[in-house]
């Protein structure tokens, strides 16, 4: 409110986001495809039918850490929200925005800006608001990955130490690296090679180095080797 002498009160405009209610609403919409060889026409044509008026498309792999269509279509959903205008981001299935932790990284960004999501087909068909249950485990999902290859990890050194072994060669491996390869592997979908470059060895003749891609795979593939004959037992 500003008055001057003698002047009634007069209200100056509120800035669009103080508002209750949105002005109007934007549709926008993603589509993924894993290989060159697939084609986006049937999610197009459902995302056009559900009344998308700009679509984010890549055609990437599902192993891939960066998503650069998706990421805009996020950051372009985020910054039209705070102008006061309602968005909803809408995929054809949940599985083409990402699978497990994949997709909670993006729920977690959509709810943070105030943005609805909507799946027009699979498991999670239909339009979720950003304070309902559907983000709130999407985003709880990051955290239950994290807890269950750590619980798994521990399962296979346990059994390891039961029958007098030990995990990984002196000074190159331990605990806290076979974690994070693990984290990096099932959460990241990252490669041998991508992995060596991320770990750093911290014991041993080695320390401060990366491992090496074999080094990982052996690691790696000693602890699935015993994790399946603890659960086999």
């Amino acid at each position: 409110m500003v008055r001057k002498p003698g002047s009634a009160w007069t209200e100056l405009p509120r800035p669009a986001s103080a508002g209750t209610e949105p002005v109007g609403h934007v549709r926008l919409g993603c589509a993924r495809a894993s290989t060159v060889r697939q084609s986006f026409d049937a999610q197009l044509d459902s995302l056009t039918e559900a009344g998308v008026t700009r679509v984010f498309s890549e055609k990437i792999s599902t192993r891939a850490t960066k998503r650069p269509e998706l990421e805009a279509a996020v950051k372009l959903a985020g910054e039209i929200r705070s102008s006061g205008v309602a968005v909803t981001l809408v995929v054809n299935e949940h599985k083409r925005l990402g699978r497990g932790i994949e997709l909670a990284t993006p729920a977690e960004e959509l709810k943070a800006s105030d943005v609805g999501l909507e799946f027009l087909t699979g498991e999670l068909k239909g339009s979720h608001d950003p304070s309902g249950i559907v983000f709130t485990v999407l985003t709880a999902m990051s955290g239950m990955e994290r807890e269950y290859i750590r619980d798994r990890t521990l399962e296979g050194h346990e059994s390891a130490r039961k029958r007098g072994k030990t995990i990984g060669g002196a000074g190159v491996t331990d605990e806290s690296l076979l974690s994070m390869a693990l984290h990096l592997r099932e959460g990241k979908g990252m490669s041998l090679r991508d992995i060596a470059k991320r770990l750093v060895i911290t014991t041993g003749a080695k320390k401060g180095q990366h491992p090496s891609p074999t080094t990982v795979m052996r690691m790696l593939r000693g602890h699935d080797e015993r994790t399946a004959a603890a659960l086999a037992t």
